[in-house]
C-alpha cells in the first residue's frame, strides 16, 4: 500500500512541476484513450454483430439490382461506414491538441523564466529553473500522448479502412 501512496506522490510531483496545463494534458490523454479503448472493443465484439445484422437484411431483398436496391445498398454502406468511424475524428483531433496544450505550456513556462529575468536579472537561478521546468515537462508530456495516439490510432484506422471495404464487398448485387 506505501508503494501505491508514493506512486501517486511521484505522479502529483511530476504533474505539479509540469504547471496547470499538465492536468489538462491529462485529462485529453485520458479521454483519447479511453475513445481508443471503445474503438478496440467495438471492433473485436459489437462490429460483428452489427455487419451480421445488415447483411441479413440485405439478404431478406429479393431483388438487388435495381436503381432503388444500388441506393439503399449504398445506404446501408454508409451507415455502417459511419459505426465503424465513429470517434476516429475525435480521437485524431485529441491526438492534435496533445502538443499543442504542451507548446502552451512552453509559452507560460518561458514567460515565467522571462519575468524573473526582468525582476532578478538572472540572479535568481531556482526560480528561473522552474520556469524552465514548466516549458519543458508539458511539452514533453504532450508529444508522448501524442505518439501514443498515433500509434494506436494508425492501427484502428487499419482496421475501420478494411472493415469499410469488406463490408460492401459482401453486400453482392447478385440477383
Amino acid at each position: 500500500m506505501q508503494a501505491l501512496t508514493d506512486a501517486f506522490a511521484a505522479i502529483g510531483a511530476f504533474m505539479d512541476q509540469g504547471g496547470f496545463l499538465m492536468y489538462w494534458i491529462a485529462a485529453l490523454t485520458f479521454l483519447m484513450w479511453t475513445l481508443i479503448f471503445e474503438r478496440a472493443w467495438y471492433f473485436k465484439g459489437g462490429l460483428k454483430g452489427d455487419v451480421q445484422q445488415a447483411l441479413a437484411s440485405w439478404e431478406m431483398r429479393k431483388e438487388r439490382k435495381s436503381w432503388n436496391a444500388h441506393q439503399i445498398r449504398a445506404a446501408m454502406i454508409s451507415r455502417m461506414s459511419a459505426k465503424i468511424n465513429s470517434n476516429m475524428d475525435m480521437i485524431v483531433t485529441l491526438i492534435a491538441l496533445c502538443p499543442l496544450m504542451g507548446l502552451m505550456g512552453t509559452v507560460t513556462g518561458m514567460i515565467e523564466v522571462f519575468s524573473v529575468l526582468s525582476l532578478t536579472g538572472g540572479g535568481d537561478a531556482k526560480s528561473m529553473a522552474g520556469g524552465v521546468s514548466k516549458a519543458t515537462i508539458p511539452t514533453m508530456a504532450g508529444m508522448v500522448a501524442a505518439l501514443s495516439g498515433i500509434f494506436a490510432n494508425t492501427y484502428l484506422a487499419r482496421i475501420a479502412e478494411r472493415e469499410d471495404h469488406l463490408f460492401a464487398d459482401h453486400l453482392t448485387m447478385d440477383h
